[in-house]
């Protein structure tokens, strides 16, 4: 599956996504009770950074903002400032419209408040290849177009149209395109319901975290 011509959001539009996106981040830490330090602690940020985010001074990129969405219990949706009138079992692909966030495009496949949150990305090539993850819940993904690297702990698997992987978050995993074109998958990952679950974790030992993107 491709992405259709013309369907990546307009510069003003992105700018729009991004000014609604500060206060809702700071709202949203300030809701779960958790301190800048504690925040950017558990998201692997300095809180240089995630203060800089919540001022609108950098912009956010969608692992960044995965990351934040599950230390607060939210969805990325909530983030973006967008909200849902109801929850639709079914979700139109007209009603999909994309979202640009640090050269990632995603796509919202599902519902909001949901346990779990269904994305259709487009990863770029080179972007975020050397950042590693580590964070409570499952994550699920389909390659759907172009090849993706994705590597687990001390593995490396280079993924192919209709493969997939499903795996635990605490494993240290990073995901990269390995096409110029890019990648383009289904990703679906579960959503932290306590926000001070993850605080005792920290970023990976040994391995870059998740912060200024290269």
């Amino acid at each position: 599956m491709s992405t259709a011509e013309g369907s990546n959001p307009s510069p003003q539009r992105a700018a729009d996504d991004l000014h609604v996106v500060a206060p809702q981040l700071r709202e949203l830490r300030r809701r779960a009770s958790l301190t800048l330090e504690a925040a950017a602690r558990a998201a692997g940020l300095s809180p240089a950074h995630l203060s800089r985010l919540e001022t609108g001074q950098r912009q956010p990129s969608l692992p960044m903002l995965l990351a934040l969405a599950r230390i607060y219990g939210t969805t990325v949706s909530e983030l973006l400032g967008e909200t849902v009138v109801e929850r639709d079992a079914v979700v139109r692909a007209a009603d999909m419209e994309p979202t640009a966030a640090g050269g990632w495009t995603y796509w919202q496949a599902g519902a909001s408040g949901r346990g779990m949150q269904a994305l259709r990305v487009h990863v770029p090539y080179g972007s975020q290849g050397d950042i590693v993850r580590v964070h409570p819940g499952e994550e699920w993904l389909h390659v759907l177009r172009g090849r993706l690297r994705l590597r687990l702990g001390d593995t490396a698997q280079v993924l192919a149209p209709g493969d997939s992987a499903h795996f635990d978050s605490l494993t240290p995993h990073r995901i990269a395109a390995a096409d110029r074109d890019g990648a383009e998958l289904l990703f679906v990952h579960t959503l932290l319901q306590s926000p001070t679950a993850a605080l005792c974790l920290g970023p990976a030992t040994g391995h870059p975290t998740l912060g200024e993107t290269p």
